[in-house]
């Protein structure tokens, strides 16, 4: 039977390398669509979980995980030797960057070493994460057509961005619009009828390439524009004015204005990352991406600029900076979810430190910390009563989660330094609160 008509009678089977937060949720979507799925990952306690029905990711809801395991079409595996077994293998490993802000791609090639070692004929193999133009197409082809057989023919290539954005309730992976492109026609099409079963919105575009594009476009948007806004609240607060009584003033005009707003530093699996990707693609075709690169440079000062304003604002309070006692309120990197990744929450933490702080932290999501590529802070959460808040010298709003409750810190804490903009409305004195 072909492939096509395994994908018309939903008997094909979809693997999924990665169960994270753009792999889990994409289990699902192939699972309520009716899909045999199996999801791949490298982290046998979390192949564990899920088999037990555990969802690890608390924002996805407790039962996603529960939900699939119920149909009876859903098996998680760390065993990659049985990547042959799906008829459609989508990849979504991540895609970091270097020491060097260069991209680390050595997820997505030795994710393609492994499928290559079992790849067969009929099979589709789709590549969702984040990265430059022509990755697909240089980095997994090429290891693919070793093994004697042919794109488009023998065997199908596409690339399909990820486009999951954690905590946000107004869209879902099944209603988010998917991109898809292939590396040839045959495999655009294929993926593309693949998609329609499990997403509301499938857009095709002509290649890989205009795929992988369009990701690095729509994040280096954002990046820009949170740069921009960053870069004001510098100024404004400097010319005592208020960024985010701006910032909605100017988003009362219905046309030509987005708002962004401000904040620590940039966080995330996205922002922080992709633009650096075209970056160093560019300068390999002998291109600058100036305004790219400056906009990468304001976002990376942030961290710097919020801990320069706890250090003046502490020193206008007869303290030091070495050897106070300063709680970090929020890890995650955005509202209301458990997602550290690249949140500057670590850096704030660890700059603190580097001064002589002793620096605790609070975030109702994060209950400890778990080693990362550059962190290892063997934190835990500390408790946020009204006792609490007044043993410290200082509080650092990095994240305003919905759950605090900013009046009652407001009322104990000492001195707060607001990077978010979180107590524009408390009641009571202000003259405690620094705006970063």
């Amino acid at each position: 039977m072909s492939l096509q008509q395994k994908i018309h009678d939903q008997s094909a089977i979809v693997g999924i390398v990665g169960m994270g937060y753009v792999g889990l949720p994409l289990a699902r979507a192939f699972s309520d669509a009716g899909f045999a799925v199996m999801g791949f990952d490298v982290d046998p306690a979390k192949v564990q979980a899920l088999n037990e029905g555990t969802n690890y990711l608390k924002h996805l809801g407790g039962d996603l995980v529960s939900g699939m395991c119920q149909t009876g079409r859903f098996e998680a595996t760390a065993d990659f030797d049985r990547l042959g077994e799906p008829d459609a293998v989508i990849v979504c490993v991540p895609t970091p960057l270097g020491n060097h802000l260069e991209p680390d791609l050595s997820y997505v090639e030795n994710t393609a070493i492994a499928i290559a070692k079992t790849l067969r004929p009929g099979q589709l193999i789709t590549l969702e994460s984040t990265t430059y133009p022509r990755t697909t197409r240089e980095i997994m082809l090429p290891r693919f057509e070793a093994r004697g057989m042919t794109c488009g023919k023998d065997f199908y290539l596409a690339y399909s961005p990820e486009r999951e954005d954690p905590g946000r309730k107004d869209h879902k992976t099944q209603t988010i619009p998917k991109l898809v492109g292939g590396i040839d026609p045959a495999s655009g099409e294929l993926a593309v009828e693949l998609y329609r079963y499990a997403i509301q919105q499938v857009i095709p575009v002509s290649t890989a390439e205009v795929a992988e594009a369009a990701k690095l476009l729509e994040n280096i948007y954002r990046a820009v524009n949170i740069a921009l806004v960053n870069e004001l609240k510098r100024v404004f607060t400097a010319m005592d004015i208020d960024v985010w009584e701006v910032i909605d003033a100017a988003a009362t005009k219905p046309f030509g204005f987005q708002a962004f707003y401000p904040g620590p530093g940039l966080g995330g699996h996205c922002i922080p990352i992709d633009p650096f990707y075209l970056t160093w693609k560019a300068h390999e075709v002998g291109l600058p991406t100036r305004f790219i690169e400056l906009a990468g440079q304001v976002n990376h000062e942030m961290p710097d600029y919020v801990v320069a304003r706890a250090v003046s604002a502490l020193n206008q309070h007869r303290k030091a900076v070495n050897g106070s006692r300063v709680l970090v309120l929020g890890l995650a990197y955005k509202p209301d979810v458990d997602d550290v990744r690249e949140s500057p929450s670590f850096e704030l933490i660890e700059k603190l430190r580097g001064l002589g702080a002793e620096v605790d932290y609070n975030d109702p999501h994060v209950a400890h910390t778990h080693t990362m590529r550059k962190y290892d802070l063997k934190m835990s959460s500390v408790e946020l009563t009204a006792e609490s808040l007044a043993s410290y010298d200082a509080v650092v709003i990095a994240t305003n989660h919905s759950a605090y409750d900013y009046q009652m810190i407001a009322d104990h804490a000492k001195l707060i330094i607001d990077s978010r903009g979180a107590m524009r409305q408390i009641t009571g004195s202000h003259d405690h609160i620094i705006s970063a």
